[in-house]
């Protein structure tokens, strides 16, 4: 299966001759040379219309970039995951997160992989239906109001994005809550108005050792007992976790805990019972939802052409972008503030997986992979770093998000969000040049000299890359085809470049050293061997500690 990456395929140097015969010809004058442009850049599939006409290529770019899937083997790796073999090589881990959303029956990763996904599921569901009904409850008999998910990472950008997107199908259940900084702030301004009789945690850590899960999961729990008693504890705790023993010593529920896998990564794990609080803010019927919509992008990627399979033609595009275009950034833009988590989401989800230097044989890479992911909502957005986007020095990739109908059922002004959000992606095509501006300003009469002054700074460069994703409306299902169709963009560049995606071995180093420095931080007085400078940090934060 192994093959070269694609930077050591002949394809790579021919895919730069191309860049350098494009980069003199503007995004506008491509349109302009073929006025079918659109049909032969957009496709649509698994209920997404994605539209790259904006994209800087063209026919014989988009054919160099498709022939790179069958030199780099893209299929047989994709064929590889779904069959359960153990690409993520650093860890010795199969890669089934898509064998979390399978409908019953249809054994991805192989039947005693299907079977326990299915109880599982099976398992969260009845207990995320019972505690939004009321069957579950406090130690005093009242139903939990209010569910707070403590978790950090995969554990929590996965659901807290979720909850927010899908807030119309949230109105009959409890409340949710997401904390995962260490510093505390957030649990304390959730504990400030939370009823303990009425309120249920839920602490998500695959080894029940994270630092961050549990210093706030101990800190929840002082807070319980303080409140309730040592007894009250274990019902009002749940755990997503396989240290069954770390989860007795904490009085986590018996009845309450949830299984994690390792051929689950935590940043694909939304799918699992991770997303229990998710399944309690939407109900069962609504996380099947998104699971279904998950599977359908899933089949689309799995079986649709190369040609016309919208997650490989965007991780084919972001390559192009990364590699050929010199953009080393992808802002992420919904026009549905809803979605607004979305691109903190798929920072983890894509800068975790391909934020690589080595391949998957260890030798270190000359090509850069992953972009920089960032953005906000959309119109926010216009209104703040826009302007460096159309007229600054640094210059991105740019994915819009775009629902055709309102998630809250105010279609006017989702019409106007629609609108803002094509003129924005035509603005950032076409640029505005000086004879447009000289005509434009002489329309409104002003004096000759003035326009010679203004123009230079009116003036838009354009050819700013865009992809604009659109679709429907935010829901269940849609939103899990989003989410799958950024994993399976992600699949296919760490491919294209040869890296392991499933690995994430840069996040350890840091965590090591946290548990070094923290007893010099707690104890400065204590003799803890640190670096000269860390221990007068240390000296200064201390003294700062003392005033009021």
């Amino acid at each position: 299966m192994p093959k070269a990456a694609g930077p050591r395929t002949p394809l790579w140097p021919e895919l730069a001759t191309h860049a350098a015969r494009l980069s003199t010809v503007a995004t506008r004058e491509l349109f302009a040379r073929d006025p079918g442009r659109f049909e032969r850049f957009s496709r649509q599939g698994a209920g997404i219309l994605m539209d790259f006409s904006r994209q800087h290529l063209d026919e014989m770019v988009l054919g160099k970039l498709l022939e790179l899937t069958e030199a780099v083997g893209l299929k047989d790796y994709r064929d590889a995951m779904w069959r359960g073999e153990k690409i993520n090589a650093t860890e010795g881990r199969a890669v089934l997160h898509v064998a979390l959303r399978q409908p019953p029956g249809a054994n991805i990763g192989g039947a005693e992989i299907a079977r326990v996904v299915m109880a599982e599921r099976e398992h969260m569901l009845a207990f995320a239906e019972s505690v939004r009904a009321g069957r579950i409850a406090g130690s005093s008999g009242k139903p939990f109001a209010r569910v707070v998910n403590i978790g950090i990472g995969g554990s929590d950008l996965g659901p807290a994005m979720a909850v927010k997107a899908l807030r119309p199908y949230t109105l009959d259940a409890p409340q949710c809550d997401f904390v995962s900084n260490i510093d505390g702030c957030h649990l304390e301004d959730i504990l400030e108005t939370a009823d303990p009789r009425a309120t249920l945690f839920i602490v998500s850590s695959k080894t029940f050792t994270t630092l961050e899960t549990l210093t706030n999961a101990h800190t929840a729990r002082a807070w319980l007992k303080a409140k309730l008693g040592e007894e009250a504890v274990r019902e009002h705790f749940a755990a997503v976790s396989v240290n069954h023993r770390a989860m007795d010593e904490f009085g986590v529920h018996p009845q309450y805990r949830f299984k994690m896998w390792d051929w689950v990564g935590g940043r694909y794990s939304l799918w699992s019972s991770i997303g229990v609080s998710l399944a309690i803010a939407i109900g069962k019927d609504q996380f099947l939802g998104m699971l279904a919509g998950g599977h359908d992008m899933d089949e689309h990627f799995r079986t649709a052409p190369w040609a016309d399979n919208l997650p490989a033609l965007m991780g084919l595009l972001g390559v192009w972008n990364i590699n050929f275009e010199a953009l080393p950034t992808l802002a992420v833009l919904p026009y549905d503030d809803r979605l607004k988590r979305f691109p903190a989401y798929l920072q983890q989800l894509e800068m975790e997986s391909n934020g690589k230097s080595v391949t998957l044989e260890g030798r270190r890479v000359d090509w850069q992979t992953a972009a920089v992911i960032w953005g906000e909502p959309g119109n926010n957005a216009q209104h703040s770093f826009f302007q460096l986007l159309h007229q600054g020095t640094p210059r991105a990739a740019l994915d819009f998000l775009l629902p055709a109908k309102s998630s809250c059922g105010n279609q006017p002004q989702q019409d106007l969000g629609i609108a803002s959000c094509l003129a924005q992606a035509e603005a950032f095509m076409n640029g505005q040049s000086a004879e447009t501006v000289r005509a434009d300003l002489a329309q409104l009469q002003v004096p000759k000299e003035r326009i010679e002054e203004l123009i230079p700074h009116k003036v838009h460069p354009g050819s700013r890359p865009s992809t604009l994703v659109a679709f429907q409306k935010l829901d269940p299902a849609t939103l899990g085809r989003l989410i799958a169709l950024y994993e399976h963009k992600v699949f296919t560049q760490g491919v294209v470049w040869g890296v392991n995606s499933f690995d994430q071995w840069g996040v350890e180093l840091g965590k090591r050293l946290t548990d070094q420095l923290a007893p010099a931080v707690r104890d400065p007085d204590g003799g803890h061997a640190v670096a000269p400078g860390v221990g007068k940090i240390i000296a200064q934060l201390t003294e700062w500690k003392k005033g009021n």
